[in-house]
């Protein structure tokens, strides 16, 4: 037997840690990757459009909706009126966020109706023929704006403390404050929102939703209905980008679609252009933070005291759980001896906002990026020289405590820096940085390398559950059915490998088939990076009860112990005799083996009270480092980015090629956040960057010019995970804070590095050249 062969029959293909492609890369290239606005839709299909308010918050005095019914092609025109059951589709069971409006409004655009006619031009036009009048209501859409109107808050908010920061702040050596306003983002999927729903008996109806979170769109729609859960079914094949944007936003599009529906008893799709999409759908928090910060003359930190302020919007949707991760992330990688912070949920008469990759660990770790940078800039260092000084140490040193009163077990920062340090050449660089910039009037370089320490688990404790559906059938080949959800992430194929691996069988017998609220139950969404660990572990748990099985009988046919029975590549070998997987399985379906098993996995040892403060709300972190360069002209404000260098920790990966694709696309998106995705709303509260033409995300000529991505191969989770592996959905996108430190070095150099230049995200060319003729002028 050549090598070729013996390879060939002692491996698989697809096992757990084996990098493969996406299994829907095929069809992404191709266009064949069915989306839902890709199905074909049933006879006499009917499509929807919004009703939007014009007014930032008013009151509504009138609704004349005459001339939208009389419009060519209209059906019916839906008002809360017709709701038949809860005017309500609040996800933090607040019930305060109307479907449709009644009485008032509170943001530009808030849907106040939706008519629903035979083709979706002749929705669109429709929806504008309405005559609204308005008693108009003062109205702020910042930060600024709340704080000087004394804006109530969205939901509680919440204090970490730990020490005695007031004592402390005041006996340091040093001591500085200072406030950085940090934007939000747009979620800029390239599928916008879509749902279509069909009615079904009795009170059934099944959905086609675009979303993350399909058991929240099925608990929604029963309740906008007012029917049981078990009449509603939500099935999600792939969506086309999500980043948090679909784990509520899509309950508004497929509540009205359901309620079309079901009333006039035939298919309706709801497909928002993008310009509403972006109007009516929530973004990442803007955060102002304000800190006040004790240290000493080498710039060790001895107390921190900050407020983290958001921009909410008009109702709570998922502002308290991203304004507590926030405060979660605000130690960065630093331990901070004594501590007190506070998250500042602020209504405004906005878009209410919502979940965004991180969920506000971005906007909690730049805020201490930038206390570190400050310091830097007062004791005259290098940045990185303070970050190395303020990590987390190892258990014992005393310095492992977050504010939030989790021991930091696990810590591979160090490492993880010092070999990027090493990698990069990052000292040479920096050297050779300061002496270009000595001798270059109008570009300026800059270099910065950043941590990440992301912690991973949902901080609502029941979300960290998972299901998974697992059928063997009669010929070997292998049926999977999980929760989670995919959005072109690769979990997908990263659960399949799972299985694959558990039977030892090639991935192509693994068939994966749309997430639906028909076979797995109570799914949490697919967010806080959380996909892979939780329904990995769930799917490895339904297949290992079958393999169980199948040794228990192959134990009774063959009368053979436990140790007899192997799995060997595509077979079995149970004694001395060698049988192919699928001839086993046919034989253990002959002696009426159960061949399908439901998994299930919670996360163990988290548990978190917020009122106290208190408690261990992550299983474990993850780790990371990026070393960036950049060059920036002083005359124009622009710039570019000359070389990036990424080395990161996903513990033992499952797919090494999805997850460099992952850490690749974070970076990109959060350079796109901290450089060029500006949001900018009038002063009559309208959302002005609405479309491609006035919102920027990064372009494919924007990524850094040099891109080294590695990952750390010596790491492997402490905890049991799946595969020992780490997340890799979110943490990645932090790495991009080293983008906007670099800026700051380049825009420093003006004034030889005297002065924090304290830019504020996103670091526009505008506000990078705002800073370089303030500086000048020191």
């Amino acid at each position: 037997m050549d090598k070729t062969t013996f390879e060939t029959k002692n491996a698989i293909n697809g096992p757990m840690h084996a990098s493969l492609r996406h299994d829907s890369a095929h069809k992404h290239v191709t266009g064949t990757a069915e989306y839902i606005d890709d199905i074909r839709e049933p006879a006499d299909t009917l499509h929807a459009a919004l009703g939007m308010a014009d007014r930032a918050h008013a009151e509504i005095l009138s609704v004349n909706l005459d001339a939208v019914k009389a419009a060519p092609g209209v059906v019916w025109v839906m008002t809360a009126d017709d709701i038949p059951g809860f005017n309500d589709v609040g996800s933090t069971g607040q019930h305060d966020e109307p479907l449709l409006a009644t009485n008032k409004v509170e943001f530009h655009g808030q849907p106040i109706f939706a008519v629903i006619a035979e083709t979706r031009d002749q929705a669109r036009r429709a929806a504008r023929l309405a005559k609204i009048e308005y008693r108009d209501l003062p109205h702020w859409t910042d930060i600024e704006g709340a704080v000087t109107n004394c804006a109530p808050l969205v939901v509680k908010p919440m204090t970490l403390q730990r020490g005695e920061p007031e004592a402390e702040i005041g006996k340091a050596p040093r001591r500085l404050q200072g406030r950085m306003e940090i934007g939000g983002q747009e979620h800029f999927y390239l599928e916008g929102q879509i749902a279509m729903a069909i009615p079904g008996e009795d009170d059934d109806v099944t959905v086609w939703s675009s979303t993350q979170h399909p058991s929240e769109v099925q608990h929604m729609v029963a309740h906008v209905l007012g029917i049981p859960n078990h009449a509603v079914t939500i099935n999600t094949r792939r969506m086309g980008g999500g980043f948090g944007g679909k784990e509520t936003q899509g309950n508004h599009f497929a509540c009205l679609a359901a309620v079309a529906a079901k009333r006039l008893g035939c298919a309706v799709k709801f497909r928002p252009d993008r310009d509403e999409d972006m109007a009516v759908t929530g973004k990442r928090h803007d955060f102002r933070v304000d800190y006040d910060v004790a240290f000493d003359d080498d710039g060790r930190i001895h107390a921190v005291d900050a407020t983290y302020a958001a921009r909410c919007g008009w109702c709570a949707d998922l502002s308290g759980p991203v304004t507590d991760r926030a405060l979660f992330h605000a130690d960065s990688s630093y331990f901070y001896p004594h501590v007190h912070l506070t998250s500042q949920p602020l209504k405004t008469h906005t878009v209410s906002n919502t979940a965004f990759r991180g969920f506000g660990g971005p906007q909690g770790m730049l805020g201490a990026e930038r206390i570190i940078e400050e310091i830097a800039y007062t004791v005259g260092k290098d940045p990185l020289e303070i970050r190395k000084l303020n990590f987390y140490g190892q258990p014992g040193s005393g310095r492992t405590l977050t504010p939030y009163h989790q021991e930091v077990e696990d810590n591979v920062i160090a490492r993880v820096v010092e070999e990027l340090e090493r990698s990069s050449d990052y000292q040479a660089r920096r050297h050779a940085t300061i002496a270009f910039n000595e001798n270059s009037p109008v570009i300026r370089k800059g270099i910065a390398l950043t941590p990440v320490k992301f912690g991973i688990s949902f901080t609502m404790t029941a979300y960290n559950q998972a299901g998974a559906l697992v059928h063997i059938y009669q010929d070997g080949s292998i049926h999977l059915n999980h929760g989670g959800t995919e959005m072109g992430q690769g979990l997908y194929v990263k659960v399949a490998q799972v299985v694959a691996d558990t039977f030892n069988v090639d991935i192509e017998r693994v068939k994966i088939t749309a997430t639906t609220t028909a076979k797995v139950p109570n799914t949490s969404a697919t967010a806080a990076s959380s996909g892979s660990d939780l329904n990995g572990m769930a799917a490895y748990d339904a297949a290992r009860q079958i393999k169980e099985r199948l040794i228990d009988f192959a134990m009774r046919q063959w009368d053979v112990p436990h140790e007899e029975v192997e799995f060997l590549p595509n077979r079995v070998r149970v004694g001395a005799e060698v049988v192919p997987f699928d001839t086993l399985v046919r034989a253990a379906y002959y002696d009426r083996v159960q061949l399908s098993a439901a998994g299930f996995y919670k996360t163990p040892k988290i548990h978190w009270d917020r009122e106290a403060g208190r408690g261990r709300p992550f299983y474990y972190y993850a780790y990371g480092a990026a070393c960036s360069e950049v060059s920036i002209d002083t005359l124009t404000g622009e710039y570019m980015v000359d070389r990036t260098d990424i080395l990161h920790d996903v513990g033992r990966s499952l797919n090494p090629a999805i997850d460099i694709g992952q850490i690749e696309g974070g970076f990109v998106q959060g350079m796109g956040w901290l450089t060029t995705e500006e949001l900018w709303w009038d002063d009559k509260g309208r959302l002005r960057t609405h479309a491609p033409s006035t919102y920027k995300i990064p372009l494919a000529s924007d990524r850094p010019k040099v891109f080294n991505v590695k990952l750390a191969e010596w790491s492997e989770n402490a905890e049991p995970t799946i595969g020992r592996s780490k997340a890799v959905g979110e943490p990645p996108f932090m790495l991009a804070i080293s983008v906007l430190e670099a800026i700051s070095m380049a825009v420093a150099s003006i004034a030889d590095y005297r002065e924090c230049p304290r830019l504020d995200a996103p670091a526009t060319p505008e506000r990078v050249l705002m800073a370089v003729e303030r500086l000048k002028a020191m």
